[in-house]
């Protein structure tokens, strides 16, 4: 598939960017906001991994490993009790 075929596939792939759009200095550190860690949401019990979280795209794992890294902290600070 071309670029433009990606984004008329999925309108979110502009310009047919798979991994989230530009990958700038800022974005490095503002995707997909700007806070303390990217990774984290304001639910505790879910994380950020993908291609828009730093480090950005990229055949590495690094969004993973980090994320992962971030809920372990999250769990350290505050265990979750049963799901309700």
């Amino acid at each position: 598939m071309s670029p433009a075929d990606f984004e008329r596939h999925n309108p979110n792939l502009i310009g047919g960017a798979i991994t989230g759009g530009v990958n700038d200095l800022w974005q490095t550190f503002a995707r997909p906001v700007a806070r303390f860690d990217p990774h984290a949401t304001p639910n505790p019990r879910i994380f950020l991994c993908s291609a828009s979280t730093p480090p950005g795209g990229g055949v590495h794992g690094m969004c993973g490993a980090r994320a992962a890294r971030s809920a372990l902290k999250q769990l350290a600070r505050q265990p979750l009790g049963p799901l309700s």
